[in-house]
């Protein structure tokens, strides 16, 4: 097949339409709206779906080729070839549009490396963007600090009392209202995620999900947290992490480290970087990623403030001494 001139700036006007809606998606500020949006432009055609396509495939492929940046002689080597690539993807689009459509399917269901809100997050109740934090209340007056990329959806009726955390991390105070009403609640309140349950009358407790994994930390009072026909009961200063491996081995915490999301902070206790790149990852918008796997394992200690997550990259940058590359769309390499 023959691609002509006019088709070539055709394809490279839907290639710059796709990442506008990369930059749109990665901004923090995606709506239900926008989620739509983005499926009546991919069902315009083949090609805008492989545009599409093409973005998520460039993200899942930029670990390796941010390893092939490290080289500063080759840099100019790779962005020729990715010149060259980018003339052969109109080819692919008109080629390959029909597969590509089912790509940017699951492209709106599981962004890659969540950059974005999943379609299932847009869809919540309450959601806070990158960097963001809430405070709701829900049923009965339960105060609920939201954290940030966080989605929660809230039962009706008999069900007001259950609270989906969809993704991130949430804060759920009952000793609050307990408290202020002088008497715990008759009825039980339940967070649900991942397929686990968390049931307390009273507590002070957090709960963290990250991809299908998820943290329980109680922070006062005591919790029950159940997954399948496996259950464990978690005191003050108590946390337990679920997964598909089913409930792990319940671990003694300190609740300053724990809950310092809340204050505005992260705190590191001789914590891996690489585990540390993580977190920033949670409060900035675009990606870190450490190509350094020895540096990853180096160990780190202090305290970083998550509304300045660039002040933290760059106090990492000089104590670890490792160098930083950006990329568009806030793509970060530290090597």
């Amino acid at each position: 097949m023959v691609v002509t001139d006019g088709q070539t700036e055709e394809l490279a006007a839907l290639q710059a339409e796709a990442l506008a809606w990369v930059r749109r998606l990665t901004s923090g500020e995606a709506t239900t709206a926008d989620a739509a949006a983005l499926r009546q432009w991919c069902a315009r055609s083949p090609a805008h779906a492989a545009a599409l396509s093409e973005a998520r495939q460039f993200w899942d492929a930029f670990g390796p080729a941010g390893r092939s940046l490290l080289d500063d002689e080759r840099a100019a080597a790779d962005r020729a070839r990715i010149a060259t690539a980018s003339r052969r993807i109109g080819r692919r689009a008109l080629l390959g549009g029909a597969l590509a459509a089912s790509a940017a399917g699951v492209m709106v269901v599981r962004p890659p490396l969540g950059l974005w809100p999943s379609v299932f997050e847009l869809r919540a109740d309450y959601r806070t963007a990158t960097g963001e934090q809430r405070h709701v209340t829900v049923a009965d007056g339960i105060s609920v600090q939201m954290n940030t990329r966080t989605s929660l959806s809230v039962g009706a009726g008999s069900d007001a009392r259950t609270v989906e955390l969809i993704a991130g991390e949430a804060s759920f105070n009952l000793a609050q209202q307990a408290r202020a009403t002088g008497a715990e609640s008759e009825g039980l309140f339940r967070v649900v995620a991942a397929g686990g349950r968390t049931t307390t009358r009273g507590a002070k407790f957090d709960v963290r999900m990250t991809g299908a994994t998820v943290c329980v930390t109680c922070l006062a009072d005591d919790v029950r947290v159940e997954l399948g026909a496996q259950a464990v009961t978690l005191s003050s200063r108590q946390q337990v992490v679920y997964g598909a491996d089913g409930l792990r081995p319940v671990a003694a915490i300190d609740p300053a480290v724990v809950a310092a999301w809340q204050q505005g902070l992260i705190v590191c206790n001789m914590q891996p970087l690489a585990e540390v790149i993580d977190e920033l990852n949670r409060y900035r918008a675009g990606h870190i990623v450490l190509l350094n796997a020895d540096a990853g394992r180096l160990p780190v200690n202090g305290r970083f403030r998550i509304d300045r997550p660039d002040e933290a990259l760059a106090q990492i940058e000089q104590a670890f001494g490792v160098r930083r590359r950006s990329l568009p769309g806030g793509v970060v390499l530290l090597s």
